[in-house]
């Protein structure tokens, strides 16, 4: 923390130098203070000084501080319109790999074709806390209602640079416990996005007990703010249930007890870097870190929510054309527009029949059109070489998950000696490596998909579903 302050420090010193030799010169100060926001723009990318640059990068993000509602819209509408690629040279570039394709003429063609602010944003991340600024503007910039084509031109641009920028070699990976300084832990209450903290003395039932642990990622610029928190329980077995973890009068043990350790809560925490990917294996190095301090751990799984699956089931059951479900299975999926239906028990049974094999081809079959489960959670964890270990029926009863899930809850696997083939296997042949507990789940299918009782289906669902998992590994 000490070198990041010192380096903090030293950048805001240079910035303020550039800053007096910048404003010194009467004729230069009435440009500089007259200019508009794309003038400032043009100027720091034709800047040639260290300082100076730095300085106008600063004066920059200043201005853009100051900028309410449209005026922030309208500065990144103009950095898409303004800031593009150089259309004459990139149209001579192209005429002249067309006629020589040699590596010379693809260097030129690549730069040419880079947009100018890709340019503009990396001397904007020169100024002190440039990188904080950055992620601010790309959140702004999701926030904001409108997605023409300028609204992803400029999102790539982001995404490429952050992609480089906070890639896994560039973070650190620390223990949060109930010593380390308020001003953290009051954004791990502010950003846990699973399971709601209601303040500082739930904050301590997760982080006091011997049986608990937490940790963080952190960036070298932004070195106060969490990118993702991972919330741990050490257990004597996998829970089927978030009660069973978070339970205020629950049973606490030695942690030398614990033959599980339950990632139960994983929070991204800045909205400005959400769809970035931090690279792979980030549980990994938790496992790896656990293992260390606690060799008896045997387990290390997840109990995870399902963000996504009621809006896919209410589109299933509206949608009769793909011959997802029977009527039948529809009235008795009708009682989950009922905000009660979990306190009947024959009504929750009837349910958990219909539902866990729909659940099962959720993660299984269903796909976004670029071939990756539709769960963004399923995505992290079989993306960081999870197995889809089991469904938790009614896992969850809280409200929000209700609302999303109808309850649903799943356990992610972590088994070191698979982590890399299974991740191999999502990223290489978009392959989800399950259970034969889940898959079980998926060939419980209804009356409809069955020739008889106890036989296999034959029909396209059944076809689908032997294609897919026929080969897979248990």
């Amino acid at each position: 923390m000490s070198e990041t302050s010192f380096f903090t420090d030293m950048l805001q010193s240079i910035t303020d130098r550039g800053r007096q030799l910048l404003f010194s010169g009467s004729r230069t100060q009435q440009i500089a203070t007259e200019a508009d926001l794309r003038t400032l723009c043009e100027m720091l990318l034709s800047s040639r000084g260290e300082a100076s640059g730095m300085a106008l990068a600063a004066e920059i993000f200043d201005r853009w501080d100051a900028l309410k509602g449209d005026g922030a819209q309208d500065f990144l509408n103009m950095l898409h319109e303004k800031f593009g690629p150089d259309t004459e040279r990139l149209d001579q570039a192209i005429e002249h790999y067309r006629s020589d394709n040699r590596s010379a003429a693809v260097i030129a063609l690549h730069q040419a074709a880079e947009p100018r602010r890709q340019e503009l944003l990396r001397r904007l991340n020169h100024a002190p806390n440039g990188t904080a600024k950055l992620v601010q503007m790309r959140q702004h910039l999701l926030a904001s209602s409108g997605r023409s084509e300028g609204y992803h031109a400029l999102d790539a641009d982001f995404t490429h640079l952050f992609g480089s920028w906070f890639n896994r070699g560039f973070l650190t990976l620390r223990p949060i416990d109930w010593s380390t300084p308020a001003y953290i832990l009051e954004k791990i209450i502010k950003y846990e996005a699973v399971h709601e903290i209601a303040g500082w003395d739930e904050l301590r039932r997760r982080l006091a007990p011997a049986d608990r642990r937490c940790f963080a990622f952190f960036h070298p610029r932004l070195a106060d703010e969490p990118l993702v928190f991972v919330e741990v329980a050490l257990t004597r077995s996998v829970p089927s249930a978030i009660a069973d973890v978070l339970d205020e009068g629950r049973e606490q043990i030695n942690p030398d007890e614990a033959t599980t350790a339950v990632f139960y809560s994983i929070s991204n925490c800045q909205d400005g870097l959400r769809g970035i990917s931090f690279g792979n294996f980030l549980i990994k190095q938790v496992v790896d870190d656990l293992r260390k301090d606690l060799p008896g751990l045997k387990n290390f799984v997840t109990l995870s929510p399902v963000p996504g699956f009621s809006r896919w089931l209410a589109k299933a059951r509206t949608s009769a054309s793909d011959g997802l479900m029977t009527d039948t299975a529809r009235e008795t999926l009708a009682v989950l527009d009922d905000p009660n239906w979990a306190d009947d028990a024959g009504t929750v049974a009837d349910v958990e029949r219909v539902l866990l094999p729909l659940a099962a081809r959720y993660f299984l079959i269903e796909r976004t059109p670029e071939g990756r489960p539709i769960d963004p959670v399923a995505r992290f964890h079989l993306g960081n070489g999870a197995r889809l270990e089991r469904l938790n029926f009614l896992g969850d009863r809280s409200a929000k998950a209700m609302q999303q899930a109808h309850g649903l809850m799943v356990n992610y696997l972590y088994k070191l000696d698979d982590i890399v083939d299974n991740h191999e296997a999502m990223a290489q042949r978009g392959e989800v490596i399950a259970s034969a507990a889940v898959k079980a789940s998926l060939n419980q299918n209804d009356e409809s998909r069955r020739s008889g009782h106890g036989q296999q289906g034959t029909g396209p669902f059944a076809q689908i579903m032997n294609s897919t998992l026929g080969g897979g590994r248990k």
